[in-house]
């Protein structure tokens, strides 16, 4: 799933839809103008989709959860924060609501809402969930949360259950740090998973993951990246069978400090190499070897080789330090063929070979 720039479709989200075959398109703040310009927006974005002969529509998404974090703002309902709604305690309030945001995100063409925020706000020092969630208890207010979904889905519009395991009780924002939660597996399941249960029971259509530490699972990655929380815990024992989906992957919790890519070498078992690495070794020692140069042994002889490829092979081992030159003109046979095989023996890097 990509994001872009601007109220129009830019080339370069243009350039992946139809070279690199992306199927998912989130939209942000910076792409909404008004109700008329993200309906053409979606509709060019579709039909870059079809011109490029995509099997299936694109999928659009937005976070439009109501409160403080909802990317379309008037003309379109301005829509209470999940707290107002789980202190009423109404499912069918919850209901009605979900079902509304999803007619006007379907107007617009949009399919996909990152909502809700079912994370238990139990921490007062939290800086990024607060109103956002439903609540401070998991059991009072679970009934308003698992009713938001069915709203959304049953309207035509996929919902999102986040920040998977539980963000709630936390002091730091994931967009620029690494949260820890070191709660014990029986208060885990007690309370930061129990909204999950109870989403997944009727029947969201996926989870989003969030990007904090749970040390009493998986002390060394965070939830996105932990195959124990993801395939473990949320696959094999909630038993969720729908999409999983991560929170933004340039939040610095992840981007700034973790390598996306495990390496037991560096890391221990299941560690993570540090983001600045992340461009060494893409490619393996032997694959760049190949690539550079190929063994003294196997190159081809400067005698046999055309003359005005001769010239780019002398070239290419003038401006080579590594490289050790054969003259082709004025030497006997026996220097040349010494030359020839001194450099063998030493296995020297020749310069890069020319393809036939």
């Amino acid at each position: 799933m990509v994001g872009f720039e601007g109220h129009t479709a830019s080339a370069d989200v243009k350039a992946l839809i139809r070279e690199f075959g992306v199927g998912h398109v989130v939209l942000f703040a910076r792409n909404v103008a008004g109700p008329e310009q993200v309906a053409e927006l979606v509709r060019e974005l579709q039909s870059v989709a079809r011109d490029a002969s995509h099997e299936r529509p694109l999928l659009v998404a937005v976070d439009q959860e109501g409160g403080r974090v909802a990317r379309l703002r008037e003309p379109w309902t301005l829509w209470p924060a999940a707290r107002a709604v789980g202190r009423a305690g109404s499912e069918e309030t919850a209901r009605q609501m979900g079902a509304a945001i999803a007619e006007e995100l379907s107007a617009c063409g949009i399919r996909y809402d990152f909502a809700p925020c079912v994370d238990v706000d139990t921490n007062p020092k939290n800086p990024v969930i607060g109103d956002r969630s439903f609540g401070e208890e998991p059991r009072p207010r679970g009934a308003a949360r698992s009713r938001h979904d069915p709203g959304l889905q049953e309207n035509g519009v996929a919902a999102a259950a986040k920040h998977f395991p539980g963000h709630g009780d936390t002091d730091l924002d994931s967009h620029l740090e690494l949260p820890a939660v070191d709660h014990s597996r029986a208060r885990l399941d007690d309370v930061e998973l129990r909204p999950f249960r109870m989403a997944i029971a009727a029947g969201v259509a996926s989870v989003m993951t969030s990007h904090i530490l749970v040390r009493e699972i998986d002390d060394a990655r965070p939830a996105t990246l932990s195959p124990p929380l993801i395939a473990g815990l949320l696959r094999q024992e909630l038993g969720h069978r729908g999409v999983v989906v991560t929170d933004d992957l340039e939040m610095k919790a992840v981007a700034a400090t973790l390598d996306t890519r495990t390496d037991r070498g560096a890391g221990g078992a299941g560690g993570l190499r540090p983001a600045s690495r992340s461009a060494e070794a893409t490619t393996p020692r032997s694959r760049q070897s190949r690539r550079s140069c190929v063994p003294a042994s196997r190159a081809r002889s400067p005698s046999r080789t055309p003359k005005r490829r001769r010239r780019a092979c002398a070239r290419s081992r003038t401006a080579s330090s590594r490289a050790t030159a054969i003259p082709t003109r004025g030497w006997p046979a026996r220097r040349r063929e010494a030359a020839r095989t001194a450099r063998s023996r030493r296995r020297l890097p020749c310069a890069p070979a020319i393809p036939a």
